[in-house]
């Protein structure tokens, strides 16, 4: 039984195709998520919030074995500082939980989305589904054209 949510319910209703990959639904890293699903670590993307001094908070898409660079970030968006919030922020900012956080499953709430460029470097990518254990498999012109994502060079290897 594959989980159905919001977010393979959008999809499908926008006849985008995917695969979902279910993974254990407790807090894991995105290189741990990689490793279980068998799936290249540069080619599992994670969902980080970052936040400036005014707006809404951005997302920024990045490879799992990457850090947001907030420096790299700020510059490619115009903006004099990014900032990091702290887990408890990003799930009240996004009303997810960590692990859990995923662009498809914020769209229509006004978050801006920039996703990291090496995505290029991929035909799909994996992405979280909106909730822990749920990872979603789609190509990266699908994500980029459903959540209008702007494609920068925003992370650095940690």
């Amino acid at each position: 039984m594959t989980i159905t949510n919001n977010v393979t319910r959008f999809l499908d209703a926008r006849k985008v195709k995917y695969t979902a990959h279910e993974v254990p639904a407790e807090k894991l890293g995105a290189v741990e998520v990689a490793r279980l699903m068998g799936a290249p670590a540069e080619q599992v993307f994670k969902t980080i919030v970052t936040t400036r001094e005014k707006g809404k908070p951005v997302l920024a898409v990045v490879p799992a074995p990457h850090v947001v660079d907030l420096k790299m970030l700020a510059s490619f968006l115009g903006e004099k500082k990014m900032y990091l919030p702290s887990e408890r922020e990003a799930e009240q900012l996004t009303g997810l939980q960590a692990g859990g956080i995923s662009p498809l499953a914020l769209i229509n709430k006004g978050f801006q989305v920039v996703l990291d460029s090496s995505a290029q470097f991929f035909d799909e990518i994996y992405i979280s589904g909106g909730q822990r254990g749920l990872d979603i498999q789609l190509g990266v012109g699908d994500l980029v054209k459903l959540v209008n994502a702007k494609i920068g060079a925003v992370s650095r290897v940690e």
